[in-house]
């Protein structure tokens, strides 16, 4: 997108809306710049007839007059940023609001791709130097402009070729500050980029503070963090002498501009074509011309950075799911919710390689399959196929002869509950976590989900019960009670398929036979399909199949495939066997 494109969707998605209270704080500026312009043009009179002519009945007049000019100004100039900070806040929301709206529903693969720190940066800096742009530099645009519109039409009125010589700095300004917005704008999308960067990384320390302690690794990542902060510390540091740099040619064009205008203007009074009063007053004028010339000379910084962010946020924001209803899509109706696989094809979208090539697999309904093989063989893919966390390349997948591309996501996710061993937990009460299957269920229908996943063992333990915090993605639990919180979760929700993936590794025997007997309770009845590495959780299953490198291999129950698969006869004699 161009900047006259940013420019354009900016206002037409965020600004137009408030277009009513820009123009209120337009017209506040509008006093402002005629107030300032007011006290310029006053200290004419004031000088000539005050201190000049020694005019004794003006001797409060015009004093009074000057305090009313500034008094206005000081509340023009309050109200004016009142009403854009406001608006600049509401069109943050909206943006942030619609970058989360995108982000929740976008593909997975999408989210897999990219750090979530990145998305952090976005929602936080980014957004940030949007709203900047938005407000302060729409505030600053007119509030400058006009002003700088009512002092230059002062410095006419008291003379005309002083005012011509200002007015030939002006541009000179503004091509210095354009030159240095170019250059923040890259400096800043550098910034950005590594900002996401060390945030990502944050988040993977503190998630993964307990590995790095048992591998002694922390001065090896005080190393990292170091060579992180040091180049956001270098990055911004580039960014502040960027900014820096507009004042000295400020501050030199200015000196140029006053000192030719001293000069002329001493030519001209010698002359008798100026008298001493004006040209102070012209230079009152002048002087506070400076500061809107040189807000204005570095508005265009501000602007850069704000394209910057934009340039980073609204492809987000625009980014369609490629996982979504079609046309027409039906809602999907659950019978015995069997499922079906013909000849589905799956490549990842960051690699070549087909993952699954070809695959032809019936689930009986109400009935437990399990899928069998060697890490990266496809059959957590197959897994994620089912709830269309992706799209297949080819083929189709059906429920109850009743395609899932055509019918809708909500009604198909409705249908299927996933129980992981990465289970997934929220900083909140025990009670929300379960209730996030379903917010509307009863606190009895919460103690029979507990009950029945054998959650409620620890959880009347607890002082406070189901009102127990229990830490970022369950940071105070074990891995068992986090487990059976997910199947309290899965069992509330009450949905007719479940997707059981390695939900019983790395647990002591223990706590497995628990969690075994309530998956037993969850999928009684269900449409179950599980994945495995212990075979012994298995052996009981309607239907196994064996897959590898992306192929079916093998299929049967346990005590045909001890006799049909090498395979599977391979994993059961390492697992059971020896045991």
């Amino acid at each position: 997108m161009t900047n006259i494109q940013i420019l354009k969707r900016l206002y037409k998605s965020y600004t137009k809306k408030y277009i009513t209270r820009i123009l209120l704080s337009v017209f506040f500026t509008l006093i402002l710049a005629a107030s300032t312009s007011a006290v310029a043009y006053l200290l004419d009179p004031a000088i000539k007839q005050l201190f000049i002519e020694q005019k004794q009945s003006l001797i409060l007049v015009i004093p009074g007059l000057i305090v009313l000019a500034f008094t206005t100004k000081g509340a023009s100039l309050y109200l004016a940023k009142v009403i854009m900070i406001n608006v600049a806040e509401q069109v943050k929301k909206d943006i942030q609001i619609d970058m989360f709206s995108s982000l929740i529903k976008a593909d997975t693969q999408t989210i897999d791709n990219k750090h979530s720190g990145k998305f952090i940066t976005n929602l936080t800096n980014d957004v940030n130097m949007i709203t900047n742009l938005v407000s302060t530099v729409i505030l600053n645009l007119f509030k400058d402009s006009l002003t700088l519109i009512g002092l230059l039409s002062v410095m006419f009125y008291q003379n005309w070729r002083l005012s011509l010589i200002a007015i030939i700095m002006i541009p000179l300004a503004s091509f210095a500050a354009k030159t240095l917005g170019k250059r923040i704008g890259k400096v800043t999308t550098h910034q950005m980029n590594m900002a996401g960067a060390f945030t990502s990384y944050l988040v993977e320390i503190f998630k993964n503070h307990k590995l790095i302690k048992i591998f002694q690794k922390e001065r090896f990542e005080n190393i990292r963090a170091n060579e992180f902060i040091k180049n956001l510390r270098e990055s911004s540091k580039k960014i502040a002498i960027v900014f820096v740099r507009a004042s000295p040619i400020m501050e030199f064009l200015t000196g140029i501009m006053i000192a030719c205008m001293i000069y002329a203007a001493a030519l001209l009074i010698a002359k008798d074509q100026l008298e001493i009063s004006s040209f102070f007053s012209f230079l009152a004028a002048m002087m506070l011309a400076y500061q809107p010339i040189r807000s204005l000379a570095t508005l265009n910084i501000a602007i850069q950075q704000g394209l910057s962010g934009a340039e980073r946020v609204l492809p987000v924001i625009d980014q369609l799911p490629v996982v979504k209803d079609i046309e027409n899509a039906k809602e999907l109706k659950f019978t015995d919710s069997k499922i079906n696989f013909e000849n589905v094809v799956f490549t990842y979208s960051t690699s070549n390689e087909k993952i699954l090539k070809s695959i032809n697999l019936e689930l009986p309904g109400k009935k437990m399959t399990a899928l069998v093989g060697h890490s990266g063989a496809g059959k957590s893919t197959i897994l994620n196929l089912i709830p269309r966390f992706y799209n297949v390349d080819s083929g189709d997948i059906k429920i109850d002869d009743q395609s899932i591309y055509n019918s809708t996501i909500f009604s198909l996710r409705k249908g299927i509950s996933l129980v992981s061993q990465d289970t997934t937990l929220f900083d909140d009460t025990i009670k929300n976590n379960i209730l996030y299957a379903n917010r509307e269920a009863s606190q009895k229908e919460i103690d029979e989900a507990a009950k029945f996943s054998f959650a409620d063992e620890f959880i009347n333990k607890l002082p406070k019960k189901y009102d127990t915090i229990i830490g970022e993605n369950g940071t105070r639990l074990s891995g068992g009670e986090k487990q059976r919180l997910s199947i309290a979760r899965a069992i509330l929700k009450k949905s007719p398929i479940i997707l059981l993936d390695e939900a019983t590794s790395s647990l002591d025997a223990e706590t497995e036979d628990k969690i075994q007997k309530a998956i037993n309770y969850l999928t009684k009845g269900r449409t179950t399909i599980v994945i495995a590495h212990r075979l012994s959780t298995i052996l009981n299953s309607d239907k196994i199949y064996v897959i590898d490198k992306g192929n079916v291999v093998d299929q049967g129950q346990h005590k045909e495939l001890l006799n049909t698969s090498e395979t599977y006869k391979n994993f059961y004699e390492k697992q059971v066997k020896k045991v």
